[in-house]
């Protein structure tokens, strides 16, 4: 056994945060980039795409709950390698078969895939990385990396996508467009096997890493024993709060679109800024945390929220509309992006056993992330309901309610856990 100081920490958070990005690329990375273009390739509505989604979602709660016992019993290299390798084979069958009916049935694979072997997996990584005093800094470093390794992919997909594409931007045929969006789907797969071969031959130094051996065998009554800890079930109603955000950045790129009259290539280019965001949101409050504590920035962030979502929710347009636009929807990026990486930095604070890491974080994730189920569809019922600005103003004032309540959820846990800290 051996401590992960100097190199090797610096060796392990770097496959983490390359990993931890990559596995996401093709189900949501790619569609949060080029949405207008994803849609008109595939010839779906925002609801059809919604509901793909949703199938990713109901598949993931139950990979979740088996996931996060298994990250405590087997190597994390072992665990997340297999799963990149999974997760590339989809992107393969897809270039393959190019269809939405084809998407139909990737969307619930990649639902296991990316979460049963690997979500807790990389979660319980991280927290041994980074020890009992660097939580909030190294989940704030794993996401703000992730993002800052998807800003570069996706300035670089950005780039190629417009050098693809043959002939004028703005008159751009079906055909060009198809050509150009598969290039881009074998550019981006192959990141995934890069990923996946990186985690299998460097991370297995970690796995040998204090506090990274795996238990002798899983165990329901530590389950239930994780599952009585009221800290896991408040952390649990913050993810979902704060993931249904994360979900409304799937809409950027349309929104620009949309209200600004952006191209494709230019609507692209705002969620591609609000990615160059997460680094800085992410490390920076994650440093800060570490000083103040992880809740305390949360209850912060969610005030962004509601502050980022209402101005575009409420504001009724004038001269300055694109200007307003953009602030806000870099601002509500900050609060989104900073919150990821302080949801699972908690875990420290609620004193949860390190030994039981990926079984708390399965338990919080079930109810966490049901935003995959749910807002996809929502989201996209709103959009075609209300074509043009008015569909996005009911989006982002839905989430106005929903930063309300995971603020009332982060000032709970902050109270609950200071109270016990001090009794």
């Amino acid at each position: 056994m051996q401590n992960l100081v100097g190199r090797h920490k610096i060796k392990a958070i770097f496959i983490l945060i390359i990993a931890g990005e990559s596995i996401f690329f093709l189900p949501f990375v790619i569609p949060r980039l080029f949405r207008p273009t994803v849609l008109a390739f595939f010839d779906m509505t925002n609801f059809e795409l919604g509901s793909y989604f949703s199938t990713y979602g109901f598949v993931a709660v139950g990979a979740y709950l088996l996931g996060g016992p298994l990250a405590d019993r087997f190597p994390a290299s072992k665990l997340m390698s297999t799963a990149l390798v999974a997760t590339g084979i989809g992107g393969v069958v897809l270039l393959l078969f190019p269809t939405k009916h084809t998407l139909f049935y990737l969307y619930p694979y990649w639902g296991l895939t990316t979460i049963l072997l690997f979500w807790a997996s990389l979660l319980r990584a991280t927290r041994i990385v980074g020890g009992a005093d660097q939580q909030g800094f190294m989940f704030g470093l794993l996401d703000g990396g992730r993002g800052l390794f998807a800003a570069i992919v996706g300035t670089v997909g950005v780039w190629l996508f417009s050098v693809f594409v043959e002939g004028d931007i703005n008159t751009l045929t079906d055909i060009d467009r198809n050509q150009a969006f598969l290039k881009m789907m074998i550019f981006i797969s192959s990141f995934v096997f890069i990923a996946a071969l990186l985690v299998f031959f460097a991370l297995r130094e970690f796995d040998h890493a204090d506090g990274a051996a795996p238990r002798d065998k899983i165990n329901t009554k530590d389950i239930i024993s994780v599952a009585k800890i009221p800290s896991v079930w408040l952390q649990s109603v913050i993810i979902i709060c704060a993931y249904c955000g994360y979900k409304i950045t799937d809409d950027f790129s349309l929104l620009a679109q949309d209200v600004l009259g952006y191209n494709e290539v230019q609507a692209a280019g705002i969620s591609t800024l609000t990615f160059w965001v997460r680094p800085f949101a992410a490390v920076s409050i994650g440093l800060m945390a570490d000083r103040v504590g992880s809740s305390r920035m949360l209850v912060i962030c969610f005030i962004m929220m509601i502050l980022g979502s209402g101005s575009i929710a409420f504001f009724s347009g004038t001269s300055v509309i694109a200007v307003i636009i953009i602030s806000s929807i870099l601002l509500t990026a900050i609060a989104i992006y900073a919150m990821r990486g302080l949801y699972f930095a908690i875990m420290e604070e609620a004193r949860i056993p390190l030994s039981f890491t990926g079984t708390a974080v399965g338990l919080a994730s079930i109810i966490g992330y049901l935003p995959d189920i749910f807002m996809g569809p929502i989201m996209g019922f709103l959009l075609d309901r209300s074509p043009g600005y008015a569909g996005h103003q009911d989006l982002f004032l839905m989430m106005v309610g929903i930063s309300v309540i995971g603020l009332v959820a982060s000032v709970t846990f902050y109270r609950l856990n200071r109270k016990e800290a001090t009794a």
